[in-house]
């Protein structure tokens, strides 16, 4: 294996790692009571759109005209404002093993909205992976209990699985769109936009919140999640995404449902069922014929011409 596809490999089992403990760590971060999920979602939000926007500094600029301004607008309240405000919301009501679990369903309602939207073909392979997959997300969901740090499991679980599907309608809609710039160019807007929606909502909580009780070990996990399991991540992604075909780079998402699973145990913060076990068999077994069922191609470059 040359240089190049064992730095890819290592990005990306970078960034799953990264997004892995990003529950747990969540969970914790709300343990007390102090930082609301809200919060939680602005911290991630405008950090990672500061970051970016210095990170962008450093890279060939791209111009971007008004009209596809307004679309990133859009393309930030799926993919950015519903899908990691739901997903916060949901691990503080949920566990993080389960959290994670359902996140890897995300490749599954690609499939299914591209089928609607975009008329692509399903194969019996993809066809009985969607199944399984969706099959296995609705049992963890109907099948919750409510294990330690849960108090809402069935609700939590919702929650993250509608940030799936708020992800997933990002990647149809804007599939074609997204092509035309960087991810530090797309990353950038889309976050800068996400940050206005969401601050005037929160500014309440802001001006009420007791920081000076906000421990240091709490302001350590919102610089993870921050630094690391959004900025650091998505720059992994990218490098990822050079080097290795699309379907390995979607196989790393088994990593995060081990990761998150283990690391809440290990904190008290999750339990293992046998309802979690079988819904955990179906998820990957449907993920992994949704992912051999597709065309191994590279990426195609992205054609926007630094300015």
């Amino acid at each position: 294996m040359n240089r190049s596809l064992l730095r890819g490999h290592a990005a990306m089992l970078g960034a799953n790692l990264f997004w892995g403990l990003m529950s747990p760590v969540a969970k914790s971060v709300m343990a007390a009571g102090i930082i609301s999920p809200l919060l939680l979602t602005d911290f991630r939000i405008v950090g990672a759109a500061i970051l970016f926007w210095l990170a962008s500094l450093t890279a060939p600029r791209q111009h971007v005209p008004p009209r596809d301004l307004a679309l990133l607008a859009g393309a930030a309240m799926l993919g950015i404002v519903f899908n990691q405000g739901c997903f916060i919301f949901g691990v503080g009501f949920t566990s993080p093993g389960e959290a994670s679990i359902i996140t890897t369903t995300m490749p599954l309602w690609v499939m299914i909205l591209a089928a609607l939207l975009l008329k692509e073909p399903i194969t019996w392979k993809k066809a009985g992976g969607i199944l399984l997959g969706g099959g296995g997300a609705l049992i963890l969901v109907a099948g919750s209990v409510k294990s330690t740090g849960a108090t809402n499991p069935m609700l939590g679980d919702i929650l993250v699985l509608t940030a799936q599907l708020s992800y997933a309608l990002y990647l149809t809609l804007y599939r074609n769109f997204i092509k035309r710039y960087s991810l530090l160019t797309l990353m950038k807007w889309m976050f800068t936009f996400a940050a206005i929606t969401v601050l005037p909502f929160s500014m309440p909580k802001i001006l009420t919140t007791a920081w000076s009780h906000v421990s240091g070990l709490q302001s350590a996990g919102i610089a993870y999640i921050v630094v690391g399991a959004t900025f650091g991540s998505y720059l992994l992604v990218m490098i990822g995404q050079k080097t290795l075909r699309p379907t390995l780079v979607g196989m790393y998402n088994y990593v995060q449902p081990i990761v998150a699973t283990g690391v809440g145990i290990c904190l008290g913060l999750d339990t293992f069922t046998p309802v979690k076990g079988v819904a955990v068999v179906l998820i990957f077994t449907g993920v992994w014929l949704v992912n051999i069922s597709r065309a191994a191609s590279p990426q195609k470059p992205v054609e926007n011409k630094p300015e």
